[in-house]
């Protein structure tokens, strides 16, 4: 199938997308829900279409999978990011029947504050790796590269950071 695409077969692509829509379904359906995974799938053909000429023939199953959860990732983090711009809109936004009720909200907001006050009692290393991490979602090689340290380094602060901030979190509770 690649070998027919790369000498402009037509319907050498479309082979290829019938053999894997049903294993790129499976991938996109673990990521997001019904409704977005077509759009994602298509994406992710797109993906495909762009890079096959550079495919370098091993295995074309694993390396598909590949691109269909990186760019799943990618779309998830996306239009998580999208969800929470829309959670955080004013008031007079109208609330579906679907979403949380006003008494959810504010407590979620309320815990959100708490976490941040808290956030703001910890060390800086670690306000600096939770701050890149939770709230500018960079990954941990991109805080590892702006902090000049190792990515052990920056597991570590964060695995810290998390126990101080459940530490605080529990000791306000009680």
């Amino acid at each position: 199938m690649i070998s027919r695409f790369l000498a402009n077969d037509p319907d050498a692509f479309e082979a290829i997308i019938t053999h894997y829509q049903n294993y790129v379904f499976a991938i996109v359906l673990n990521f997001v829900g019904e409704n977005e995974a077509p759009d994602l799938a298509q994406e992710i053909f797109l993906q495909l279409y762009r890079s096959l000429p550079r495919y370098r023939p091993d295995n074309l199953k694993a390396w598909i999978g590949k691109i269909a959860v990186n760019k799943a990732i990618d779309w998830k983090r996306t239009h998580s990011r999208f969800s929470q711009e829309h959670i955080e809109m004013d008031a007079n936004t109208l609330i579906d029947v679907n979403s949380p009720i006003p008494d959810e909200i504010i407590i979620k907001q309320e815990n959100q504050h708490r976490i941040q006050a808290i956030c703001q009692t910890l060390p800086s290393m670690y306000q600096r790796v939770i701050v890149m991490f939770y709230y500018e979602n960079k990954s941990y090689q991109q805080i590892a590269n702006e902090e000049r340290v190792s990515l052990k380094t920056v597991e570590s602060r964060l695995y810290r950071a998390r126990s101080l901030i459940r530490q605080r979190w529990k000791e306000e509770q009680a």
